[in-house]
């Protein structure tokens, strides 16, 4: 089971694209099958300034309650920003490569989260 302070990391990546209409976002619990990560956070947007912008929302939520990224890749093309906090891994797709990568598949031994799950836990 994942930490407190990941799944606060967490609940306030989701608001974060969540408050840039990200679309079917999507928390998986990992931390029992991966020493990866604790949280994937899967989420998609209409277009590359939207996958940008999404992007720029999580880091700025984040920065601000002091947790700083690891490594950013993928910011300049936009298809697939990785956005990786150590314990959190975010994923921002175009709908294509979302559908193309299809992480959910691949982490499907890891456990849905929603959004109540990270904040009820918190």
């Amino acid at each position: 089971m994942a930490d407190p302070a990941s799944r606060k990391m967490a609940s306030l990546a989701y608001r974060a694209l969540e408050a840039k209409k990200a679309e079917n976002i999507t928390v998986i619990d990992i931390a029992d099958v991966s020493v990866v990560a604790d949280y994937f956070i899967i989420a998609s947007g209409r277009n590359h300034v939207q996958v940008q912008t999404m992007a720029d929302s999580v880091n700025e939520t984040l920065g601000k309650a002091g947790y700083v990224p690891k490594d950013t890749e993928g910011y300049s093309t936009a298809h697939w920003i990785l956005l990786d906090y150590g314990d959190l891994v975010v994923h921002v797709f175009d709908e294509e490569n979302r559908l193309f990568y299809d992480l959910e598949r691949i982490w499907r031994d890891g456990k849905s989260a929603t959004i109540e799950d990270l904040e009820s836990e918190a």
